[in-house]
């Protein structure tokens, strides 16, 4: 057996996949082929077996009809009390999901996965109720018939004559962990039937009568069968691709399904969803906008929602394409999406409407070449359920006849001015340019009645007899009739060409606003930025008011929302809002999930999470959402959660290198403090020990040197410390600058005196010209820099080697200069030596934070510091400051010199 490596990618999926299952519980459907099977009763069986375990075991919903068996199997399981709705005067009681959810047990009972919840229930299906629960976790058991499997319905209703109205799509039956298939003969299940197990005696009689045939339930039993060997299989080639046995088909099929407003589509969607299952295969329903054909009203747009609702529930990628001609459209794109088969509907229609108008049919199958063409027939099947929507007939306006009578009156007019110079054929030309106009004006209506009034006219005012509706020559009745032909083909034309432009100029609108918001998230690094764009963008596409809720630091949706003008959100709409950030699935407004709300949410995903909710609010007399709408919100909504995750995911980042830089601080913190206050404590520790041996005297000479040599490094502790906490402050913005006029000679004459112990009998000189200006600076601050710099050039300089000392006046600034013969700085570290716990040397101790303290005090006063080598070695270190305008000195106390 060959084997093959699966593609990264795959696996990949199939890692998020199970990922995903990992946080969900486990579905297991007790499956039969129809009711009275025994479904609930293996199911509460199952349910005590697992309760006889150990797992903590509640039934949500389970229907007994009446039946002893399964009633008594309900004894010792803790039931989940029901909940009362009221609708139309009477009370509805339905599985209470709240309820469930407070008391998450490990394994929760749900029977009739199908069932319809009753009106104002949280969600319209229970199998949703179900998804729920699984999302939060808990096991799942259900049961289900195989009517009830919505691509297997039509085929029910063709075997047993009776429509199915309660169905359930088939991702409900691929979520599926596990199928039970419980399984009976035909004539068992009418023997119970007789003996009163499945329905009640005066029930059973008409049940044996039309439902419960034999040919029924044995058509019935092989679906069932079919559809859970299905699953097995689907089971099997799952794990022969999860362990890379091989690879089952050479090629790989894909679908196309033509779909529209028409009920039918609803049979073609459920044929291409079995034929897509038993291939394996991808499928697309296709939908395509043809300009030329009549304006759909909003009862076939609503029509085609639905019907792209339900192949997108079933599995389909939906696609709304434009094109003149349909069949030649649908033909291109099944090429560009290499497309093996192509499903269509049976014409309905009669057959001259295809040799006047064409068939697209034919033309598909002629076009078709190396595709398979499948032309399903049948009955239209259940349409989908839509809002009602009164007719609003086309009524013919007096606008319309204004403009028509008005054009013709104006080409009658200049026809008038040319007859004698023109031929009658040139006359007609002008009505025909009337139509034209008309046409790119106006609708349909008003450029045939102006093709009607501009035969009548060019009869009437210039045939002869002129003047009169009576025709010479029976030939005018023939140009009469080209005349008229040729004007509607010119209204046609005219329609179909403005209606392309009107498709076109919208589609443009809609690239352009997906472009523009696409342009301004790009280089977005603000949410509430991000919210107010999207929300503005949305107020321009769809004239609609939005919100954007974001989750707060614990990752629940808060309260707190970005909205357009004048919205506001009660509790109620804000817990829909909620549902659709937990669920990660659209809800609200014009979907089957809290359709009672005033506002369609859809949730923000970027990667497996949600990151928010777009909410969109309807308008007064909105009565839906078209598909193209939905398009664009999941458009926006998607390119704002990458958006919002993008830079969720910088601040994390920028978090994560703040963290670890502050780590780093604070590991060469401690480090240097530990290594620089070792030593100044150990001289002082060991000075202090030697004083206070008693059996040892000492002289005054050693005293006095042991006494110095404890204050000398105290002060050494001093000053490391003081620059620890000087630092500190900067860093938090604790320092003020405090600004005087003063003399710098001053500050620096105070700097000497109070390192004189420091100096000694080192040389010193100081170089400051008399004609220094005054400068604006804080004393303390400045007398700190000074006393940093001389504090380096004493530790780093020979005993016998001078430090110097020179100010000088360079353009706007003094530059103060302090010069020593030391080691200088180490070449390429003339900027670096500024920051924090950067060294030069070991030698003198400090932590180095000394001169990064030098950096920021005169950078707080608008100057500038740096550090060079010197000829000749040793080192410059030099600052400036601006010199302002003078102070009157007359007016203001300063410094003296």
């Amino acid at each position: 057996m060959e084997e093959q490596r699966p593609s990264p990618d795959a696996l990949l999926a199939q890692f998020k996949q199970d990922e995903a299952r990992k946080r969900q519980g486990n579905l297991k459907i007790f499956f039969g082929s129809a009711p009275g099977v025994g479904k609930t009763y293996a199911m509460l069986e199952a349910a005590r077996q697992k309760k006889s375990e150990g797992v903590d075991v509640i039934v949500g919903i389970v229907e007994t009809h009446k039946r002893k068996e399964t009633e008594q199997l309900l004894d010792g399981l803790e039931v989940i009390q029901r909940k009362g709705i009221e609708y139309r005067g009477s009370v509805l009681y339905e599985f209470d999901i709240d309820q469930a959810l407070r008391r998450a047990p490990a394994l929760i009972l749900m029977d009739e996965l199908a069932h319809t919840n009753a009106p104002e229930s949280r969600h319209k299906k229970r199998w949703q109720d179900v998804f729920e629960l699984l999302e939060a976790g808990m096991d799942v058991y259900s049961t289900l018939n195989v009517q009830h499997v919505e691509s297997l319905s039509d085929v029910v209703t063709q075997i047993t004559g009776i429509e199915i109205r309660e169905t359930l799509p088939d991702l409900v039956i691929e979520r599926a962990d596990e199928i039970a298939l419980v399984d009976i003969t035909p004539d068992e299940l009418l023997q119970r039937l007789k003996d009163g197990k499945v329905y009640m005696p005066e029930l059973a009689d008409a049940a044996r009568g039309n439902f419960f045939r034999m040919g029924n339930l044995l058509a019935l039993r092989e679906l069932a069968l079919r559809t859970t060997a299905g699953r097995v299989d689907e089971q099997m080639q799952s794990y022969r691709e999860g362990k890379s046995v091989k690879e089952v088909w050479p090629a790989s099929e894909r679908i196309l399904v033509s779909i529209s407003s028409n009920p039918r589509s609803i049979r073609l969607i459920r044929a291409a969803k079995r034929m897509a299952t038993g291939l394996r295969a991808e499928w697309i329903a296709v939908n395509v906008e043809a300009p030329s054909k009549v304006k759909p009203t909003k009862a076939d747009l609503i029509k085609l929602a639905g019907h792209i609702r339900l192949a997108e529930t079933l599995g389909a990628e939906t696609v709304t394409l434009t094109a003149q001609k349909a069949s030649e459209e649908i033909l291109h794109y099944a090429r560009s999406r290499n497309v093996t088969k192509i499903i269509i509907g049976k014409p309905a229609h009669p057959r001259w409407k295809d040799i006047i108008f064409g068939s697209m049919l034919d033309e598909i199958v002629r076009g078709s070449g190396d595709i398979d063409v499948y032309v399903i027939s049948g009955d239209k099947g259940q349409p989908i359920p839509a809002p009602a929507i009164k007719s609003k007939k086309q009524k013919l306006a007096m606008r319309d006849i204004t403009l028509s009578v008005t054009t013709v009156a104006i080409c009658t007019a200049v026809d008038q001015l040319m007859y004698q110079y023109v031929a009658l054929a040139d006359i007609a030309m002008v009505y025909l340019l009337g139509v034209v106009f008309t046409a790119t004006r106006a609708g349909k209506v008003p450029s045939f009645l102006t093709a009607l009034f501009g035969v009548l006219a060019f009869d009437f005012f210039f045939v002869p007899p002129r003047y009169s509706f009576e025709i010479a020559s029976p030939g005018y009745l023939v140009t009469f009739a080209v005349m008229f032909s040729i004007a509607l083909v010119i209204s046609r034309l005219t329609s179909r060409v403005k209606a392309q432009a009107d498709v076109a100029r919208q589609r443009q609108q809609t690239t352009a606003s997906l472009y523009n918001l696409s342009r301004g998230l790009v280089n977005e690094q603000d949410i509430d930025h991000v919210c107010a764009l999207v929300i503005n963008h949305v107020t321009e596409v769809l004239s609609c008011a939005s919100l954007v809720l974001l989750p707060d630091e614990m990752g629940r949706l808060g309260l707190k929302a970005a909205t357009s003008d004048g919205v506001t959100l009660d509790q109620k709409e804000h817990s829909v809002a909620k549902w659709c950030f937990d669920h990660k699935q659209r809800a609200g407004f014009s979907t089957d999930t809290l359709s009672g709300a005033k506002a369609m949410y859809l949730p923000l995903v970027a990667g497996a999470k949600a990151v928010g909710v777009l909410g969109v609010l309807i308008e007064p007399g909105q009565e839906y959402f078209d598909q193209g709408q939905i398009h664009i919100l999941e458009s926006f909504a998607n390119q704002t959660a990458v958006t919002i995750e993008r830079i969720m995911l910088s601040n994390e980042a920028q978090q994560a290198l703040l963290k670890a830089e502050t780590e780093t601080l604070r590991n060469t913190l401690l480090s240097a403090i530990s290594h620089d206050l070792r030593t100044p404590l150990a001289a002082i520790t060991g000075s202090a020990s030697t004083l206070l041996e008693k059996d040892m005297a000492f002289n005054s000479s050693e005293k006095h040197e042991l006494l110095l040599t404890i204050y000398e490094e105290a002060e050494h502790l001093n000053q490391i410390i003081r620059n620890i906490l000087n630092m500190t402050r900067i860093e938090a913005g604790g320092i003020t600058v405090k600004k005087q006029w003063q003399f710098i000679e001053e500050i620096v004459g105070g700097a000497l005196n109070r390192l004189s112990e420091k100096i000694g009998d080192k040389p010193v000189e100081v170089n400051f010209p008399e004609d220094l200006p005054m400068l604006f600076f804080d004393p303390l601050l400045i007398e700190q820099v000074m006393m940093n710099l001389l504090d380096n050039a004493i530790k780093y300089t020979a005993h016998d080697t001078p430090i110097e000392l020179s100010a000088a006046v360079k353009e706007t600034n003094v530059v103060v200069e302090v010069k020593d013969r030391g080691p200088g700085v180490p070449p390429g570290e003339e900027e670096r030596i500024f920051d924090k716990f950067v060294r030069s040397s070991s030698k003198g101790g400090g932590i180095g934070l000394g001169l990064t303290i030098c950096r920021a005090v005169i950078t707080a006063h608008g100057g500038q510091i740096s550090a060079q080598n010197r000829q000749g070695g040793g080192a410059v270190f030099s600052f400036s400051l601006p010199v302002e305008n003078q102070p009157d000195t007359s007016a203001q106390p300063m410094g003296v010199r």
